[in-house]
């Protein structure tokens, strides 16, 4: 089962979600190393991204070798949009992908972004001016990834999902959960099915989706074209290729065990360090390493050391003790 977008070809349909200061290239790279239909960048604010923002441009870094990229934008102002849209194909961006889902405060609030990402189910009108700012300013394909609507009130995923179809978008991404919801309560995957009976386009389900089994069930539930995966990849980048091998079969990846994990881990931890300079490449790459001794079981006092070595040295020293099996484990 694929996905064509375009001249794309998405295969396995099973996505890499955008996540805040995790979907970066050195992650996307890992990811994409094991398997994956697609993986996407962080959220990247239009306006930012068109005036150099300091770290802006870097979460659309594409690198090489990735065939499936989407660089996600957001912003409520047309002429951004299709600007940042413009400058992520020219850079090799293979989709843009507009986000119409994040819940955060920041982005939804006049104060903050000028009230985009989520808020934008409260006025479709206005949401449809930046969908066919950014479809007419590129050749590659566009995808929208939004929620339910904004609370229990508002279920306008269907009709903005439509309209957004006869705009140009090509795919369309949808969290199980309202605005209102945050990340709170479970994703309601079987409500995704209204979207996906509104359109012919193919629709993706997203939210609390960790595994083979969740994937399955959001699938059956939904009856949508894939699948979209965030927090049950973090520390364990071959989840995708994992689920994606269960449920459309084809070859199971090999998962690092001992030594190969410990050299993975190593490997991302130094191209983290390449991508963003020493000094902030080891205090960014400290959430991976939490989520690879979660995977390891490291015991606190080890997990401790590996946290607070300040240095790149330091942590390669560490990391063969602290990520070692338990048997295998001697003092620090």
């Amino acid at each position: 089962m694929s996905i064509r977008l375009g001249d794309l070809t998405l295969d396995p349909p099973v996505f890499l979600a955008p996540l805040a200061g995790i979907t970066d290239l050195p992650f996307r790279e890992l990811v994409a190393e094991f398997g994956a239909g697609l993986v996407v960048s962080e959220m990247i604010a239009s306006q930012d991204l068109l005036n150099a923002k300091p770290g802006v441009r870097e979460k659309a870094e594409l690198g090489f070798g990735v065939e499936g990229t989407a660089v996600q934008i957001a912003g409520c102002e047309a002429y951004w949009m299709a600007e940042a849209a413009r400058f992520a194909e020219a850079s090799g961006a293979r989709i843009i992908d507009i986000n119409m889902g994040c819940p955060a405060k920041k982005v939804t609030s006049s104060s903050g972004a000028g009230a985009s990402g989520s808020a934008l189910l409260r006025d479709l009108d206005h949401a449809l001016t930046l969908i066919e700012a950014v479809v007419d300013a590129v050749s590659v394909p566009v995808s929208l990834k939004t929620r339910l609507g904004w609370d229990d009130a508002l279920l306008n995923a269907p009709e903005l999902a439509k309209r957004a179809e006869d705009a140009g978008i090509q795919m369309i991404t949808i969290h199980g959960r309202t605005r209102c919801q945050f990340y709170k309560g479970s994703a309601d995957w079987a409500a995704i099915r209204n979207v996906k009976e509104a359109v012919s386009l193919p629709v993706i389900a997203n939210g609390d989706i960790v595994d083979a089994t969740t994937a399955r069930e959001a699938l059956e539930l939904s009856n949508a074209d894939g699948v979209m995966m965030g927090r049950g990849v973090q520390g364990a980048p071959w989840t995708l290729a994992q689920v994606a091998a269960e449920i459309f079969g084809g070859a199971s990846p090999e998962v690092p065990q001992g030594h190969d994990f410990i050299e993975m881990v190593s490997k991302h931890y130094q191209a983290m360090l390449r991508f963003y300079g020493s000094d902030l490449g080891v205090r960014v790459a400290r959430k991976h390493l939490g989520w690879y001794m979660d995977h390891a079981q490291t015991p606190k006092v080890l997990r401790n050391q590996v946290l607070t070595a300040k240095t790149e040295r330091e942590v390669l020293a560490l990391l063969p003790v602290a990520l070692s099996p338990a048997e295998e484990r001697t003092a620090a």
